[in-house]
């Protein structure tokens, strides 16, 4: 079966049948499924999969990010969502493109409480700011810290702070 005689399984369906200008694009990969959404409908999308009785994605596996700084995309940064529905035992994963200029991005924890940590890692290791988060603050790296270690720009020995890392 090729890429093209892969079938939508019925979230994708539901996705493009209700937010038909939300979807930027879909892939198939190895039996998984991937949307990509546009930043300003994330929260419309998340709720649906979540809330539909055919779709019911209960569980919020992981959030993170990638920085595609050395890909060659338009967009540095995607936040991805991990999903996992147990009723429909079925996998999605969401990806939001995020420019560098304005790495803002609703907050999801009012929908899954396990976005609340899974936001703020993303927010410390990336710098990316989840509007709306109930306690955005840093959570692996010291409050006062001035970098955001994940970046693709940040120097892979460090800016000199593990000689004054106090431990």
């Amino acid at each position: 079966m090729t890429m093209a005689e892969v079938e939508d399984s019925p979230a994708i369906q539901t996705v493009r049948e209700r937010y038909p200008d939300a979807l930027i694009a879909v892939h198939h990969a190895f039996g998984d499924e991937s949307i990509v959404v546009r930043r300003e409908d994330i929260i419309p999308v998340l709720t649906l999969l979540r809330s539909d009785p055919g779709l019911r994605f209960d569980y919020l596996v992981d959030v993170t990010a990638v920085d595609r700084l050395y890909l060659d995309e338009d967009v540095r940064f995607a936040v991805v969502y991990h999903l996992y529905s147990h009723p429909h035992t079925r996998r999605l994963r969401v990806k939001v493109p995020v420019p560098e200029g304005d790495g803002h991005l609703p907050s999801a924890a009012a929908l899954w409480p396990a976005a609340n940590w899974l936001e703020r890692e993303v927010y410390d290791l990336f710098g990316i700011v989840f509007d709306g988060h109930p306690d955005l603050r840093r959570i692996l790296m010291p409050d006062d810290y001035g970098a955001h270690p994940l970046r693709k720009d940040y120097p892979l020995h460090g800016k000199g702070e593990r000689d004054r890392f106090v431990f």
